[in-house]
């Protein structure tokens, strides 16, 4: 319902949004066929902005997520891991969908005294431009939404960017903090807790300020106590169950739970640490549907024969470097059967055998140890959510800069970021209906595990105490990869990821290409000629020797 409003014509962002298939009606300024901008609903757009932004941090953050481990990379090559023209959807998303829609809807509702309205799109905008940044380095932005006057809009700096979003954000806490005289009809997010958006403002600050290393902000706002400190102030999408028309599903679960089984594979790194952890999130994490991955001991400590059919890297030696690490290659025990960073091994017929994505924060299955095969609607349906900012992330960051000045002081916000990160996970058990739920872990069960990061992390030298941060902060951000790969640039840790399966993988991806259509259409913007352009706030040493792990 909600494309029926939407009036984005041909040509409106100039360069930045061609497709460059149909040249035939690019003097259009306006859809014939759809509602102008005066017509339109301010709810409606609003709607567009709310979900196609869930959209994006959640696609975005897939990539992130995979270049640090937390989800596979099928790579052995980091410049060409990416291709550019796997971003177009998410560029065209950021600025038409997200950013164009927001600033039509502002003139609407400020008409209207739609301050709230005006607030959600203006922080939304920023988030969506500074993650724009963080992945690409500099974009187009003031001359971005310029229309037929300006068909090849220039990249701003991305300081610059920083600056105009910190300030887009206070301007937005002004406007939450106003009187509206109507209300969004749906604030998927909040539902008209503005105290709360005023809150997840202030944190997107907060991250803002610790990518440019501004300490002295990043304290002020934590002294003034009004971020988000509590999981009940999560910034998340809530993801629905409905398959089609339109489907509402986590995209993900879309992914995972059809009729021929998996379409991702999970990653060894993370199922390993997890596993051999005990640490009481991976139930929730991981759904496995089969109880012996080949190659390696299943649940009672059997061996299961190699299989050259489903994994046929079963019958293969490991590399050099994960023999020298002492790194998982290829299989793990108890039925965790996903693949390597860097594996780009064809797919066999192991849909409906490796391991899928969990009940969180997906809304897929809790691995009871039924070991049944993933299906259409099974588990939670789709019900999930994409984390945008949580309380347990919140947490990390605090660590983070206590540990810049003593990497001891950072344990009791590691402490309380676990904490926080496993009390959630927990709740999402009830949305797999045909669970046996007596599989969950026992309130002993997570003291235990706390204890035993607290122990080793007190028995850690300072870089084994920012390993086990970095290791810990990586887990907690199942479903947004945005701030691992933030933090794995800012800090350089872990220094003992799980590395490519390609002894020479080239250097560690610092940005990522322009969009195929961004780059190929737009005269103002020059394709970058690799993967290691560093974003403006990332000043470490270049790549390939900084981050360590490759």
């Amino acid at each position: 319902m909600k494309n029926i409003f939407k009036y984005l014509s041909i040509g409106l962002l100039g360069g930045v949004l061609f497709t460059g298939c149909e040249t035939s009606n690019l003097d259009l300024t306006e859809n014939p066929n759809a509602l102008t901008p005066a017509q339109a609903d301010p709810d409606f757009y609003l709607n567009e902005v709310q979900v196609k932004f869930a959209r994006v941090v959640e696609s975005l953050g897939e990539t992130g997520a995979e270049v640090t481990r937390i989800e596979w990379m099928g790579s052995r090559n980091y410049q060409n891991a990416y291709s550019p023209s796997g971003f177009d959807a998410n560029w065209e998303d950021a600025y038409q969908e997200v950013i164009k829609n927001a600033r039509d809807l502002t003139p609407i509702a400020e008409e209207a005294g739609l301050t709230h309205h005006i607030a959600i799109a203006q922080l939304i905008e920023a988030y969506t431009m500074t993650l724009l940044v963080d992945y690409f380095g500099d974009v187009p932005y003031t001359e971005a939404i310029g229309g037929a006057d300006n068909l090849n809009p220039g990249p701003d700096s991305g300081a610059d960017i920083y600056t105009a979003a910190l300030a887009l954000t206070d301007q937005a806490i002004a406007n939450f903090n106003a009187n509206a005289l109507a209300d969004p009809a749906i604030d998927f997010y909040y539902d008209g807790d503005w105290d709360a958006w005023v809150k997840a403002a202030n944190t997107l600050k907060l991250r803002l300020h610790l990518n440019l290393g501004n300490t002295s902000a990043f304290n002020s706002i934590i002294s003034g106590g009004n971020f988000i400190s509590s999981t009940d102030d999560d910034w998340q999408f809530q993801w629905g169950s409905n398959q089609v028309q339109p489907d509402t599903r986590h995209p993900n679960y879309a992914q995972n739970y059809t009729v021929t089984g998996g379409g991702d594979y999970a990653s060894i790194w993370m199922m390993n640490l997890m596993d051999t952890s005990d640490d009481p999130r991976i139930r929730y994490y991981y759904y496995r549907q089969n109880e012996g991955t080949p190659g390696s001991n299943d649940i009672d400590g059997d061996p299961v024969a190699p299989n050259e059919e489903t994994l046929d890297c079963s019958l293969q030696s490991p590399p050099a470097q994960y023999t020298a690490g002492g790194f998982p290659f290829c299989t793990l025990d108890n039925g965790y059967w996903g693949r390597n960073h860097g594996n780009d091994s064809g797919i066999p017929p192991d849909g409906l055998l490796r391991t899928a994505v969990g009940v969180y924060p997906q809304g897929g299955q809790f691995d009871d140890n039924s070991f049944g095969e993933t299906s259409l609607g099974t588990g939670g349906g789709g019900a999930g959510i994409t984390p945008v900012i949580l309380a347990s992330t919140v947490d990390f960051w605090r660590a983070e800069v206590a540990m810049n000045g003593s990497p001891a002081a950072g344990k009791p916000f590691i402490l309380a970021g676990i904490d926080k990160s496993i009390t959630k996970v927990q709740t999402f058990a009830s949305l797999d209906a045909t669970a046996d739920l007596s599989f969950e872990p026992s309130a002993t069960d997570v003291s235990d595990f706390i204890a035993s990061v607290d122990a080793a992390f007190d028995a850690a030298d300072d870089e084994g105490k920012w390993n086990i941060m970095a290791e810990q902060f990586f887990v907690a951000l199942k479903g947004n990869g945005h701030d691992a790969y933030n933090f794995y640039r800012r800090t350089g840790y872990p220094t003992n990821l799980e590395p490519n399966l390609e002894p020479n993988p080239g250097a560690f991806i610092r940005s990522f290409f322009y969009p195929a259509n961004a780059a190929n259409t737009n005269s103002s913007l020059a394709q970058k000629s690799g993967v290691t352009e560093q974003v403006f706030w990332d000043t470490n040493p270049s790549s390939p020797t900084f981050p360590v792990a490759n």
